[in-house]
């Protein structure tokens, strides 16, 4: 009905009004040189989702060439995944609707050592107990958005303790310790910013982004996966995951990284002023999460249409030409697309009759 009606209004307009797009300014840094237009590589970065990637157009071709497994790796430090992490899952989600095999790594082992990107301080150590519970909540969270199967592009949900507990240290050192240098361990910025700011980095954390890249390496022995993504403070990582490849199988293998999703306020996704927005119902409710996407501002509506929902991208530059009162339908449609894609669309009838409860309650004690 939400759309019905936004139809209605872009009808009403005047047809000689300027187009604009207001994700416009959101511009990626990634060139594509691609003469398929349509190429899903293509698609991914005009919507947004691509920050970095290693050879670009050597990706754009392997992606429309064969079913590529892609990886992204989640370590189980909290009860559940926050909006902050949604950007990956769609990428995954995308992946398989184009036919791409997508693979959830969840961090079993590296969460007991734990990762110190993005980080001033080393990270509280979890009982194995804890880090179980967490990994079942992650998994059910997996499940709203992929299709998990034995079939060709069914999603897998690989467990990294499955080697790395069993790794013999000696054996792992001598292996593949050489093919990392301290040089240029210390360039990248998960190390170099803790070691700026005079930050305690431990020698367990020092060995993550060793661990890291053995993960790429063994998931590639397993599944022939070429494409790991990450969130832009995972490129030092992926990048050494790609080395560690050529050097030890000579194989190549491609990296790609999503941009930090920062509101147009400048404050880092995933939080609101009540805390962490959950994907775990128990943590956060439907009703919380359908108003947390509803209350997204005026400049962030199109640009999270675009990496948020599944609209059509000719649907969105149509809305990005509604201006002022009539986004507010826009944040609605973004409010149900999103919810529903995580809960299911059952939620919404339940959410739309709680508001409008709500909002004649409101006027009713105005008028008295």
């Amino acid at each position: 009905m939400i759309r019905t009606m936004l139809r209605n209004c872009l009808k009403s307009r005047n047809s000689f009004q300027t187009f604009f797009t207001k994700s416009s300014s959101f511009s990626s840094s990634v060139i594509i040189n691609s003469k398929n237009k349509d190429s899903f590589f293509r698609n991914l970065n005009e919507r947004g989702y691509v920050y970095q990637t290693t050879e670009a157009e050597e990706l754009d071709r392997l992606l429309e060439s064969e079913r590529v497994c892609a990886y992204i790796g989640f370590d189980a430090t909290a009860p559940s995944l926050h909006v902050g992490s949604l950007i990956q899952i769609m990428m995954l989600r995308r992946l398989q609707q184009q036919g791409h095999r997508p693979i959830v790594l969840i961090g079993g082992g590296t969460t007991k050592i734990g990762d110190p990107s993005g980080k001033d301080a080393s990270r509280t150590m979890l009982s194995d107990e804890q880090i179980e519970t967490n990994i079942k909540n992650l998994t059910n969270v997996f499940k709203s958005f992929l299709q998990f199967g034995n079939g060709e592009n069914d999603a897998i949900l690989v467990n990294n303790s499955e080697w790395l507990e069993s790794l013999g240290y000696i054996k792992f050192l001598r292996d593949y310790g050489i093919h990392f240098t301290i040089n240029r361990m210390l360039q990248f910025d998960s190390v170099r910013t803790r070691l700026e700011r005079e930050s305690p980095l431990t020698f367990l954390e020092f060995n993550y982004m060793l661990l890291q890249a053995y993960d790429f390496l063994q998931l590639n022995n397993k599944f022939n996966v070429k494409l790991q993504i990450g969130g832009s403070d995972q490129w030092g990582n992926i990048v050494n995951g790609i080395e560690l490849g050529r050097r030890v199988k000579g194989v190549s293998l491609y990296g790609m990284t999503t941009p930090l999703i920062v509101t147009s306020d400048g404050k880092k996704m995933g939080k609101s002023v009540n805390g962490a927005i959950w994907l775990n119902k128990d943590l956060c409710s439907e009703f919380d999460y359908w108003q947390f996407w509803r209350n997204t501002s005026d400049n962030d509506v199109i640009r999270f249409l675009n990496l948020f929902t599944e609209l059509p991208k000719s649907e969105i530059e149509e809305l990005s030409k509604l201006e002022g009162s009539e986004l507010n339908k826009v944040k609605v449609l973004l409010a149900d697309e999103a919810t529903s894609l995580l809960h299911g669309k059952e939620c919404l009838q339940k959410i739309h009759t709680t508001i409008k409860s709500v909002f004649n309650s409101s006027s009713s004690l105005e008028d008295n």
